[in-house]
């Protein structure tokens, strides 16, 4: 793979600059955003006086941990735009996620919001080894989501060629690789698995392609799938990471040189890591639930969201901003089987074991009696696909499961494309357990 380590010369100062000069940017911006939030948006002066807190009384950056949490609960309760400091026809752009377990959740930006966000997204992709001029691909889905148009102004602010082709029409995807010759992708991760399918469908090799680096996000992935993506492609797999409600995509990312855990972009959004259970900070290094609160947003100020993304924070390397682990897990993606916790990441770490299976999988959660009983469904590869090899495969998967995550599933091989393929985030589970 090509060195794409960017030049210190690029970077925004911020990026090196000392712990001091960061903390005491992000003191100053935090005083100002409580205050933002405390006397535009009512719901933050209730939840804030209900406390019986007040702006000033952040005099440290230890202080945040007095301030009450936002859920998103509290975001669809104010639909859809009580959580806006700024009056609606301020706002330059409105995005909303798809509110599939019920009400929206409704996310807004002014112009100013807008630069911002193009800004830690150039950032984001600079970090990743993009560079200005190069040509991105953007397989990101536009519209309501944030991912399409994020990446789309944070590439037209590094300075590249961007083409819009969002998700859908895998088929056009790879003409488009081939005849454009961009050298980033920008995608979820599964939805390149689904790429890497028509490659070999096509009867392209995927080492060959143009392709420098894939920035990946919206879902988590483990490093087990990174591998087998840059050894097949030849080429740099980094994570991004992002949420609507603290702003989209580029909140944090990882530096290609190092690969490391996510810079995060300490001087827009400010990280805890807190105890789920309790809610109490936890010292840097400890697992917990991340949590954020932005420093500079005008139009949607967000105080202390929990994320349920399940991290630690770590020190600086390529920069002096801290670090985020790899998220791995949510605590509400978390699945309880028979006492034991199981992430949908650890199931993919042991199919990524088995060769003679693709990287293609789906959780089934169902009752067998008064137990729950998982099913792993996954799909043969084309050389692997007799019921010999199928049943071996099974057998191979069953193993490793319970050796390493510690729990008996049923193992389901199918024929190869028997998986659902995703364009955008993948459905690792479907709940099909009967309410007792």
């Amino acid at each position: 793979m090509k060195d794409l380590t960017p030049l210190k010369s690029s970077l925004d100062p911020i990026e090196i600059a000392s712990r001091d000069e960061i903390t005491a940017l992000q003191l100053e911006r935090l005083k100002w955003s409580l205050a933002h939030a405390y006397n535009n948006v009512p719901h933050y002066k209730n939840a804030f006086d209900a406390e019986g807190v007040h702006p000033d009384d952040l005099k440290s950056l230890s202080d945040l941990a007095k301030f009450p949490f936002t859920m998103k609960k509290d975001l669809r309760d104010n639909y859809p735009f009580g959580m806006f400091a700024v009056p609606r026809e301020k706002l330059a752009r409105v995005h909303a996620s798809s509110g599939t377990t019920g009400k929206p959740t409704v996310v807004g930006y002014t112009a100013k919001d807008i630069d911002t966000w193009a800004t830690v997204m150039a950032r984001s992709m600079r970090a990743s080894g993009t560079k200005p001029g190069d040509m991105i691909h953007n397989a990101y889905g536009y519209g309501l989501f944030t991912g399409g148009l994020g990446a789309h102004y944070g590439g037209e602010k590094l300075g590249c060629t961007v083409v819009p082709i969002s998700g859908g029409m895998t088929a056009r995807q790879v003409t488009i690789i081939e005849d454009f010759r961009p050298t980033t992708i920008m995608v979820t991760p599964s939805y390149m698995l689904a790429i890497l399918d028509e490659y070999k469908a096509q009867g392209f090799d995927p080492a060959k392609t143009p392709l420098e680096v894939g920035i990946f996000g919206a879902e988590p992935w483990t490093n087990a799938m990174r591998k087998e993506i840059e050894q097949t492609f030849d080429m740099h797999a980094v994570d991004i990471y992002g949420l609507s409600e603290v702003m989209g995509p580029g909140v944090a990312n990882e530096c290609v040189e190092t690969k490391d855990g996510l810079h995060i972009w300490e001087d827009h959004f400010f990280p805890e890591v807190i105890n789920p259970e309790t809610g109490e900070p936890v010292a840097d290094g400890e697992m917990g639930e991340l949590v954020f609160t932005s420093l500079t947003k005008e139009a949607f100020p967000i105080i202390r969201y929990r994320t349920r993304d399940l991290t630690r924070l770590l020190p600086g390397t390529a920069r002096s901003m801290r670090r985020m682990e790899k998220i791995t897990g949510r605590s509400d993606d978390m699945i309880i089987l028979r006492g034991v916790n199981v992430f949908p990441t650890q199931i993919e770490e042991q199919l990524m074991k088995v060769k003679s299976l693709a990287p293609h999988f789906q959780i089934e959660l169902t009752n067998d009696g008064r137990m729950d009983a998982m099913t792993v469904h996954v799909e043969a590869t084309m050389d692997n696909s007799d019921e010999n090899s199928k049943e071996a495969s099974a057998k191979l998967l069953t193993n490793h499961i319970k050796d390493i995550v510690g729990v008996s599933t049923k193992v389901i091989v199918n024929a190869p494309g028997g998986i659902e393929r995703s364009m955008g985030k993948a459905v690792r589970v479907k709940d099909n357990r009967k309410s007792r």
